[in-house]
């Protein structure tokens, strides 16, 4: 997950503010003993998903149950060939924003291997967004595979998320913020302004299209110069970047916790906003996303 944004500018003055928020891959190795038991993998899914369910470690148990995924119990059998955790998902072809799995050796039936995976690897059993598994026994060792899927908003959903990205900022800026070392008062709503879409989407599929994630374009061009070409009349006009996020939940949040994002989400001199997302599987980062600010002469 990135962040590249706090790009200003108003007609006096530029200000650009550089953050990166990494979402890293978890890997999670446990050492614990487990038996391999028949192919039919459901009976060891159920008793991870009561695990799962119950907690452990003071942490709060899951409703959400864990799904298999061929394509993990895939990457777990080239793991237990002796692969790395990325170049086992990569081969599988599955595309994983987080990822952990767990080696287990010695336990006896599902319920003991659930109690294993507990024991070694309750952190990564109880991380909510790993959602699916995969599992791959061999002899008297069992690997499991816990993934978070890439799974971003359909181009359907376009006007949806946008909409949603507008109402966490107009609910950001109703309160008064800190941003880094920059303290902001309660500032008016945002309206959106569908030139600021345009441009906020031409950027983000630029990125997507092209691999790259920066406020400079292919063309050598910013903000501002992109918003005069596309003729809005700005006297002021900010863009935040981002890309990894699966959601406007996390791009926004990811926004208001970096200091150079946040002034941009509060500074008062905007009355406008576009926002857009773009989807390129195939990408480095998958999913990029463009947020421009603006005020009008």
């Amino acid at each position: 997950m990135k962040l590249n944004g706090g790009l200003v500018k108003t007609r006096d003055a530029w200000r650009r503010v550089a953050g990166c928020l990494a979402l890293a891959v978890i890997t999670t190795a446990g050492q614990a003993h487990a038996q391999s038991s028949a192919p039919d993998h459901s009976p060891l899914l159920r008793a991870l998903n009561a695990a799962r369910l119950k907690g452990c470690e003071g942490r709060p148990g899951l409703t959400e149950p864990l799904r298999e995924n061929t394509r993990l119990s895939a990457a777990a059998a080239r793991i237990a060939a002796g692969g790395q955790l990325g170049e086992a998902l990569q081969a599988a072809g599955y595309r994983a924003t987080r990822a952990a799995y767990i080696t287990l050796q010695g336990y006896s039936g599902p319920a003991a291997l659930a109690q294993g995976a507990v024991d070694s690897s309750c952190a990564a059993l109880t991380q909510g967004d790993l959602a699916e598994a995969g599992f791959h026994q061999r002899a008297e060792q069992t690997w499991i595979v816990l993934a978070a899927p890439f799974s971003p908003p359909g181009a359907a959903q376009a006007e949806d998320v946008q909409a949603r990205v507008l109402a966490l900022v107009n609910e950001a800026r109703a309160k008064p913020r800190r941003c880094g070392t920059e303290s902001f008062a309660a500032a008016r709503p945002v309206r959106l302004n569908a030139q600021l879409q345009s441009i906020a989407l031409a950027h983000a599929s630029d990125m997507a299209r092209h691999n790259y994630f920066s406020h400079t374009g292919r063309d050598g061009s910013q903000v501002a110069e992109r918003a005069s070409r596309a003729g809005y009349p700005w006297r002021a006009i900010g863009e935040n970047i981002a890309a990894g996020q699966m959601n406007a939940e996390a791009a926004v949040q990811g926004w208001i916790k970096s200091p150079g994002h946040c002034a941009n989400l509060m500074a008062p001199v905007y009355t406008e906003m576009g926002a857009a997302f773009v989807v390129n599987e195939r990408s480095k980062d998958g999913i990029y996303w463009v947020q421009v600010f603006g005020a009008v002469r």
